[in-house]
């Protein structure tokens, strides 16, 4: 408690005041004899104390609604693939018309694979175009790919920075490789050819 703090409620005092108390009459005058009778303290009437009025009118200030913080939950993704990943090899695709793509990216896939002497056990293959909002960290965690091979779906995309097209990249040990759309890639000689050289050096 404030110890500046003064007991003004009338309840409060009779806890600490149980004798009545008097109001002694004006002895100060000589010709005043002392015979005045005084009165109790509860018989002397109140003075009235009148309240201030206010003639200015209340200003009403409306403070802004505190928002509290919307929480951000990380979405998670039960990925649908095709093979058994068994040497951590990610191969994305994004055809959002076909399981993997046309007649000719499937076929130009198929080639591309057995160069680099890959059985379908040896990878996970993920049509991306049914997951577009995953990010990088989501497919890592949820495949520990040492090897991402990419066809159309880009590096900024997936959450990272600019990567070179058709070349080998590294990032934390997770080496990857970008490069076109499987459908397009195949009509296109100068990529094609590109990759076909970065994946022939390629140790798996």
């Amino acid at each position: 408690m404030n110890s500046n703090q003064l007991i003004d409620n009338a309840e409060a005092l009779r806890l600490f005041f149980n004798d009545d108390v008097y109001l002694a009459g004006d002895i100060s005058s000589a010709e005043k004899p002392f015979t005045e009778t005084v009165k109790p303290i509860s018989e002397v009437p109140k003075a009235t104390i009148e309240q201030p009025t206010s003639t200015s009118k209340e200003t009403v200030v409306n403070l802004p609604k505190i928002e509290e913080p919307a929480v951000a939950y990380q979405p998670t993704f039960d990925f649908k693939y095709l093979g058994k990943n068994e040497k951590s090899i990610l191969i994305l695709v994004n055809d959002a018309q076909n399981p993997v793509s046309t007649p000719q990216g499937t076929e130009l896939l198929r080639k591309l694979v057995l160069s680099i002497n890959l059985k379908n056990a040896d990878f996970a293959l993920v049509n991306y175009s049914a997951y577009t909002t995953a990010k990088f960290e989501h497919l890592h965690s949820f495949f520990s790919c040492k090897l991402v091979i990419s066809f159309g779906v880009s590096a900024p995309t997936l959450g990272l920075g600019q990567q070179l097209l058709h070349q080998l990249n590294e990032l934390n040990e997770v080496r990857m490789i970008f490069t076109h759309n499987l459908h397009d890639l195949d009509t296109d000689l100068n990529a094609k050819k590109s990759l076909w050289g970065t994946l022939k050096n390629l140790t798996i």
